[in-house]
């Protein structure tokens, strides 16, 4: 149970602490910055379901399905009590990290994979069967061996989050952001397949630090590393400098 239920606990309480204890997963898209929103996936019969959690008020969270024309609107206030279906989703679903963001995997203070997060929510009008989800990127020359146990599923079982409190992981957007020209993101040529994050020179800070390099997803680096050299993929169409948190909404399918 992700956020710690306890006996007694009502369903607004669960969500306050869902937005507390995962920050990275909140996604600050109205004017004022104060309210956002959180994507929780929810297994439900082996099939993953997605949902988004939206704190409305400080006392109002709405919960409704990634697929608008799906399901109803739930309003969750403090003495409200949920279905216990959605009760379930909100006790056991699994956060997941907000559109954009760049984590590092770590051994020691180096970074061996980049990890970035995907899933714009969807408009009225978009395709909700493209539901959002964590890309594993090892540097291209590392061996299979030294890539991330994340590599194949992310979010099950909630194991980012077990890794980013084990010190496994680090948010590598702040140290990305300093400074432009030196991060940047190549599209594939499918929308996220195949996409591609080169680091010109390499990054540093106390904690951690960034090899320069090409990072790919695990599929792309086992076929070869063929038109992997940085100075190619930098000159394809559709590269973003990461830098000033322009990461978010880059990884479409």
């Amino acid at each position: 149970m992700l956020v710690n239920a306890r006996a007694g606990d009502t369903a607004f309480a669960m969500c306050l602490r869902l937005f507390r204890h995962y920050p990275l997963a909140v996604r600050r898209h109205y004017a004022e910055h104060r309210y956002g929103s959180m994507v929780l996936m929810h297994r439900d019969a082996g099939r993953a379901r997605f949902y988004v959690l939206i704190m409305e008020w400080d006392d109002l969270f709405v919960l409704r399905h990634w697929d608008r024309r799906d399901g109803v609107r739930m309003e969750i206030g403090p003495a409200v009590q949920l279905p216990e279906e959605a009760r379930q989703v909100i006790e056991a679903g699994v956060p997941v990290p907000r559109d954009g963001l760049l984590l590092g995997w770590l051994s020691g203070a180096q970074v061996q994979a980049v990890l970035v997060a995907y899933g714009r929510l969807p408009e009225p009008w978009d395709d909700p069967s493209d539901v959002p989800g964590v890309m594993v990127m090892p540097r291209a020359g590392s061996q299979p061996s030294e890539w991330p146990r994340l590599t194949a599923s992310p979010l099950q079982g909630g194991q980012l989050w077990e890794s980013m409190e084990r010190g496994q992981l680090a948010n590598l957007t702040p140290l990305i952001a300093r400074r432009s020209g030196r991060a940047f993101w190549v599209p594939g040529a499918t929308g996220r397949v195949g996409g591609r994050v080169v680091i010109t020179e390499r990054l540093s800070d106390v904690d951690v630090w960034l090899p320069a390099g090409v990072y790919a997803d695990h599929l792309t680096l086992r076929e070869g590393t063929q038109g992997l050299t940085p100075s190619d993929l930098l000159s394809l169409p559709g590269v973003t400098d990461l830098a000033g948190g322009r990461g978010q909404h880059l990884v479409d399918v």
